[in-house]
Formats: C-alpha cells, sequence, structure tokens
C-alpha cells in the first residue's frame, strides 16, 4: 500500500460504474467493457461501492475463462552472445515437469527444425521489499528461453512456440518471424530505435496501480506502424513501471508482443527496474516497489555475463553498442568501469564506425538537472568523459528524465564542433541525447540557458538511427504522436577521422621510424 491508488494484485484493474452513465447512482444501470490478457488465471468482475477511500464489496460476477490459461504467449526477441543468434522468450503456465518448451523454426518456407528452451521463474521471498514481496505479489508463471544458432546473416526466419505434454500432445503458438542480423561490419541499410521510460497503458481507458504513463500506447503504435523499416529497438531503462505490482509485467509484454516478437527487444536496466533499499543497488530508494532487478533479468534476457549485473555488449551490423548499468557503481575502479572500457576498446571502427553508449540515468548532460547545477548524475561525467573521448563514441544516449534533448559534440563542457544539422570530419567530442519521453509524466526544463544544448522537447517521442553505409548515418527524432520527424542531423566521415588524433583521444606515437 505504498502509492495511490491502494488496490492489490486484485483487482488488476478498474473503472467507476458511473463512468459511462451519469446516471448511474439514481438508475442503478451501466455498462463497461474491459480488455483481459491471458495471465494464466480466471477473472470475475466485482463491484464496489465507497470509492477508493472507502470501498465496500457490493457484487462479484460469474467467473470468465480461457480456453487455455497456460498457453505459451508474447514473445520477445533478443540478440544472443553472438551476431549471428537470436534468443526467444515468452511466458507460459507450464512448468518443466508438465510440458517440455521449445522452438519450432527455420528459413522462411524450408524445413524447421526444433530447439529446446530453458525455463526460469522467481517466487515471492525473491522480492527485497513491498510491495512486490507483499500486496503487489502474484506469480509470474513460467518463463522460457530458446537460443536460435548459426543463423544466416539477413535472412527472414519463420518460429511458432511449443510445449510437449506428458501425454505426447503438443500446445502450439501462433507462426511469428523476424530478420535475423547482418554480419558486424556488414554494408547495408541498418536501421535502430532507441527510447526510455515508456511503460504501460491501458487501451480501454481503465485504471490501475502506477497509471501514469500517457504517452506509452502513441510510442507502441507508432513503433508497430513502422515496423518494416525498424530492425532492432532499445528501450533503455523504466521498462513497465509496475513498481512491485507483478501482473503489469504482463500487461507490457502483451502490449509490444508485436514489436518484441519480430525485431530484437534489447533493454536496459533502470532505477524502476533494480533500486530497492539494502539490496545493492548505487541507489538506495525503492523506484522498483522491491523487484530489486530480479523482474526485469528473468522477463527480458539480454548477452550479459551475469545478468544480476545489466550490462552488455551487442553489435548489429555497422554498430557496436555497450549497454551500461547506471543503477550499480560505474565510477572508475568499479567492476562496470572496467567493462565500459573494454567494450568501447573493442570496437574495430573500420568494421564498426558507429560506436553508441547507453545507460538509463544521465551520466552525461541534461538541462533538467539544474537545479543543482550538475546537469546530469553527480559523478557521471566526471568518471566517464575521458573513456568517451578516448575512444570517440559518436552518441551517447540516455533515459530517465522524461523529455527529449540533443547537445553539440560535447567534451568538458565545450562544444567540439560547431553546426546543428550535420557533422563531418574528425571525431572529437560526444554527442548527448537525453530521449526518456517514451511514455511517462513529463519533466520540465530548468532556466539556464547552456552553451552545449541545442533542441529541447517536452513531448513524447523516440530517435530512430539509420546508417546508409560505413560513412552516413541519419539521426531522427521522432513525437510519438504523429511518427513526424521534429530534430535531425546527419554525420558523414571516413576511417581516417576516426583514427586522426583529437584533443585527449590519441593514441601514443614514438619518434622511432
Amino acid at each position: 500500500m505504498e502509492q495511490f491508488p491502494h488496490i492489490c494484485s486484485a483487482p488488476i484493474k478498474y473503472k467507476y460504474a458511473n463512468d459511462s452513465d451519469a446516471d448511474y447512482k439514481k438508475t442503478g444501470k451501466s455498462s463497461l467493457k474491459f480488455q483481459l490478457i491471458n495471465q494464466r488465471e480466471d477473472f470475475s468482475f466485482a463491484l464496489f461501492s465507497g470509492g477508493l477511500s472507502d470501498p465496500k464489496l457490493v457484487a462479484v460476477s460469474n467467473v470468465i475463462s480461457f480456453a487455455n490459461p497456460k498457453a505459451p504467449l508474447y514473445p520477445r526477441l533478443s540478440q544472443g552472445k553472438s551476431w549471428n543468434e537470436m534468443t526467444v522468450t515468452w511466458t507460459s503456465g507450464y512448468n518443466v515437469i508438465e510440458a517440455v518448451p521449445f522452438v519450432e523454426w527455420g528459413m522462411k518456407g524450408e524445413s524447421q527444425s526444433r530447439s529446446p528452451a530453458g525455463t526460469l521463474t522467481f517466487h515471492e521471498n525473491d522480492m527485497c521489499a513491498p510491495p512486490a514481496r507483499t500486496v503487489g505479489w502474484r506469480d509470474p508463471g513460467f518463463i522460457h528461453t530458446s537460443f536460435l544458432k548459426d543463423l544466416w546473416p539477413s535472412s527472414v526466419y519463420t518460429y511458432k512456440l511449443g510445449h510437449k505434454l506428458v501425454d505426447g500432445s503438443y500446445v502450439w503458438s501462433k507462426s511469428y518471424s523476424f530478420k535475423s542480423s547482418p554480419y558486424p561490419g556488414q554494408d547495408s541499410l541498418q536501421r535502430v530505435v532507441i527510447f526510455g521510460d515508456m511503460g504501460k497503458a491501458e487501451r480501454d481507458g481503465s485504471n490501475e496501480y502506477s497509471n501514469y504513463q500517457p504517452g506509452s500506447l502513441n510510442t507502441t503504435d507508432q513503433l508497430i506502424k513502422d515496423l518494416k523499416n525498424i530492425d532492432i529497438v532499445f528501450h533503455i531503462g523504466d521498462i513497465t513501471y509496475a513498481n512491485g505490482y507483478i501482473s503489469q509485467w504482463d500487461q507490457f509484454t502483451s502490449q509490444v508482443e508485436r514489436i518484441a516478437s519480430t525485431v530484437p527487444y534489447m533493454i536496459a536496466s533502470g532505477n524502476h527496474e533494480r533500486d530497492a533499499p539494502n539490496s545493492g543497488s548505487f541507489y538506495d530508494g525503492n523506484d522498483s516497489g522491491g523487484e530489486c532487478g530480479v523482474i526485469a533479468e528473468t522477463m527480458f534476457y539480454v548477452p550479459a555475463e551475469n545478468r544480476a549485473k545489466f550490462w552488455y555488449s551487442t553489435d548489429y551490423g555497422m554498430f557496436h553498442f555497450c549497454i551500461a548499468d547506471s543503477e550499480h557503481d560505474w565510477r572508475e575502479g568499479s567492476e562496470q568501469y572496467k567493462f565500459i572500457e573494454k567494450c568501447l576498446a573493442s570496437a574495430d571502427r573500420r568494421k564498426q564506425p558507429w560506436l553508441i553508449f547507453v545507460a538509463h540515468r544521465v551520466l552525461g548532460y541534461s538541462s533538467s538537472y539544474w537545479k543543482d547545477a550538475s546537469f546530469g548524475e553527480p559523478m557521471g561525467r566526471e568518471s566517464l568523459q575521458g573513456l568517451w573521448q578516448k575512444y570517440k563514441v559518436d552518441i551517447a544516449f540516455f533515459g530517465h528524465i522524461h523529455n527529449y534533448e540533443r547537445t553539440c559534440p560535447v567534451y568538458q563542457g565545450q562544444c567540439m564542433h560547431v553546426g546543428k544539422s550535420h557533422y563531418s570530419g574528425t571525431v572529437n567530442g560526444t554527442i548527448h541525447v537525453v530521449v526518456g519521453g517514451g511514455g511517462s509524466h513529463l519533466s520540465a526544463f530548468g532556466p539556464t540557458q547552456t552553451s552545449w544544448s541545442l533542441y529541447k522537447d517536452s513531448d513524447f517521442g523516440f530517435v530512430k538511427l539509420t546508417a546508409y553505409n560505413h560513412s552516413s548515418l541519419l539521426f531522427e527524432y521522432k513525437k510519438s504522436s504523429d511518427g513526424n520527424v521534429y530534430d535531425s542531423f546527419t554525420i558523414s566521415r571516413d576511417y581516417r577521422d576516426v583514427l586522426a588524433c583529437v584533443h585527449d583521444g590519441c593514441e601514443p606515437t614514438t619518434l622511432g621510424s
């Protein structure tokens, strides 16, 4: 009972009886519509009087049942640990003692093979604090992950989820398809979408716990509308805002199913996934509602060495991504700092010229931090900007602040390139982008006018990167309301420009010849 409205896992969501008929209190008659998704249990509707402040149960409806409440649902794709591996994760009600999970898959139009899946779940005592381990607890079912390996580059595959029951019969999902990743360095059209802080919302207009992500459905719908022109998605923290009410993870995976079942849906850890008191998170609040990272790392696969430490690298064609975990220590000397430097240093810039850094909290620059004059998380830039400059990171993306902002290529608070719409030549300074307007309530900008900020927008939106080849990149900021472009720039350069010496970004030399 940490946050208004004070409801438990049941009811999962609610409406007011007089929403559809203002005369309800006089006539006692009203009609409401709810959208139900399969959550492995039967449903009932309950009527309460007294509102949220003094609820009294008046009546309970008959039971509503799904044909198969245990059915495999909500597949979400992710890059594996190698470029030619795709992982498929899904939710079902089947434990391994009841049914063996697998994926049937193959190239479109060709013979199909089967790959086994591992099965995980979590329990109430795995949660770190209320409400996740008290009133917010709900059984999550079982989470299955299968690894589809040795994929041919840029090829279309079909797949479906399966469970073989102990009696020899099968339960199947519907069929899905995806396009495999290009070979690292492959010269082809490659399109990446990045945003943070989206959350979920109810399409039926009902209310729920943590109901403050009004832009969520618009962002989801714009991505679905443009899905044929998207190759991979990065949702960089604050995934569901379930905040310890576990039923909402089903709701979120249902909401993004059309996206996550078609292209890799890569996530980063945010404060609303990880932070819980006395749980080892760098920040000691309870923004996760007691989830302490357990649910996010189980519901979504990421190619991390240790999924409890949510940092990892992944390649997509001409892109190399280094995803940090801002909820664990990133300062110099820490385990994560060593990972970040290793990840940045490992980029082969001839093959993968576009080097991207990602974290949830703003470890770089944001005008919305004006009150403490840090313009970013304290200790963020002082620990990391030397690495960004040394390894010539093109763009650093952040969420957490619920708006959009883009900087010039900046280093130590100074713009290193002039211009707003096109950059060419040497890589000097990193462009910092806050893209936390995925759906949650919007953040304001401060009154301070900073020299490094080029574009601000307190609205819902997302970024799309389009790599045309090794020398040309297009950046676009699109609003979720209409999908139109409101900010953009291009980068054009050659490999020698990446190699060129810049301030604090020079390779050692010798006078020997």
